[in-house]
């Protein structure tokens, strides 16, 4: 894809350009073209990204930040410039992304960093972020695990007590309920920006105002937000985002942790070793500035630079025209699901409810891989199982769904071919009950 994008939605002029990119997009699955409706879990990659990591490999490949030759330079300078690029596609500085294996690994991070000053470590910089006995951390009944486990891990650590925002019946958090769960106890209130089951997105800077009205650090899960949404990390005042690269047209192994340069300076590091010092005796060590205090070891080089070449090419496309290329596709999806006689949405559906273009479905009687095996039988691949959010599937009554994410390169005809597909499959599990 070519040029600089005008605002509006894309043609199909453009959205052929898009797809032409993505050479697995013109494969063919058990005899059928395939209809590629997973990229909520794992994006495909346009030419432009596997080229730039080729190029890297083949021309730069050596040891950032740790040579004074000419390819360890070109390297360094190139693992810098893809930092530069994913800071402003998410509006942060240069120094306040962390390069991480992904978005599990950036949550973490924040969990044991807490944790590690809640033990002393940091010194009076990192006082604000020590728990104990008597504090809170809330997270949401919405999460995926990475943005959940983490939590009650900590609280088990430090003795505080973990906390959530629960869902109603529909899926939809009880914001209602956030002035008695979100109080002076609490000190960090983690939650997702976009639900990887729902699609529902959240009022972000409405929640991250109530915990800082609280003195809590807000944390946010941008997983389904960043490869979708235009993203300002800044303007929403959060203190620690992360995202995965793989989600977002880059590579695998990569992944994004925000945090505001203040509190990155305050922190202490999460994992410790090589490049990440200063000076190390057999007494101690000092440790350098962020980003690359949190940087320890040999760094994810070709990952990251292949995920600037990502953030290029949505920046190209535009982050508004992508949203609402999305919301389209996803307004399609939920009209058609909602003509299927037997089918149950997960999460909230109505025009007062903004939500990006997946949809997860429950059909009684059904189980979700057998009715994913239907589909992808004819060439069409969704997402099936619990999506890594079993507390949510168990409160709206499931064990599993079956869900279909689209992204840039979706077409309305293969949203057409999923809705087509549905009812052929739900009637052929129904004649063998």
């Amino acid at each position: 894809m070519s040029g600089t994008a005008t605002a509006g939605a894309l043609s199909a002029t453009e959205l052929a350009a898009i797809r032409a990119d993505f050479p697995i997009l013109a494969e063919r699955v058990n005899g059928h073209d395939l209809v590629y409706l997973d990229w909520g879990a794992t994006s495909q990659r346009p030419r432009q990204v596997v080229e730039a990591e080729v190029d890297y490999v083949e021309h730069r490949n050596a040891a950032v930040h740790r040579g004074a030759h000419t390819l360890a330079a070109e390297a360094t300078e190139e693992f810098e410039a893809a930092r530069a690029k994913v800071a402003a596609f998410v509006g942060a500085g240069a120094d306040e992304i962390v390069w991480t294996s992904n978005a599990t690994e950036a949550l973490n991070a924040v969990a044991y960093s807490i944790g590690n000053a809640s033990l002393g470590r940091g010194g009076p910089a990192a006082e604000r972020f020590r728990l104990g006995p008597g504090d809170e951390i809330l997270s949401t009944e919405l999460e995926h695990h990475a943005n959940l486990i983490p939590w009650q891990e900590l609280a088990a650590r430090t003795g505080a007590t973990f906390r959530y925002v629960p869902v109603d019946d529909d899926g939809r958090l009880r914001l209602d309920l956030l002035d008695e769960l979100l109080t002076e106890r609490t000190r960090v209130f983690a939650f997702a920006h976009v639900s990887n089951v729902t699609g529902e997105v959240q009022p972000v800077a409405d929640l991250v105002a109530r915990a800082h009205a609280v003195g809590a650090l807000a944390v946010l899960d941008a997983c389904q937000s960043a490869p979708h949404l235009p993203l300002d990390l800044h303007a929403l005042g959060v203190d620690f985002a992360a995202f995965s690269g793989h989600k977002m047209l880059g590579p695998t192994g990569v992944g994004v942790l925000y945090g505001r340069r203040e509190h990155l300076a305050a922190m202490p590091p999460f994992l410790t070793g090589g490049s990440m010092i200063t000076t190390v005796t057999m007494e101690g060590a000092e440790f350098l500035p962020p980003p690359q205090r949190f940087e320890a070891g040999t760094q994810r080089v070709s990952q990251a630079i292949a995920l600037g070449a990502a953030v290029d090419f949505l920046a190209r496309v535009g982050m508004d025209r992508i949203a609402s290329h999305e919301a389209e596709l996803g307004a399609r999806l939920l009209a058609g699901l909602q003509q299927i006689d037997g089918v149950r949405i997960l999460g909230p559906v109505g025009e007062d409810v903004e939500r990006t273009g997946l949809a997860a479905i429950d059909v009684p009687g059904i189980h979700a891989h057998d009715l994913g095996q239907h589909l992808d039988a004819q060439g069409i691949a969704v997402r099936v199982g619990h999506h890594c959010a079993q507390p949510l599937h168990r409160r709206l009554g499931v064990t599993a769904s079956t869900r279909a994410s689209a992204y840039l390169a979706t077409t309305p005809d293969e949203v057409d071919a999923y809705l087509a597909a549905l009812p052929g499959a739900i009637e052929f599990f129904r004649r063998l009950a």
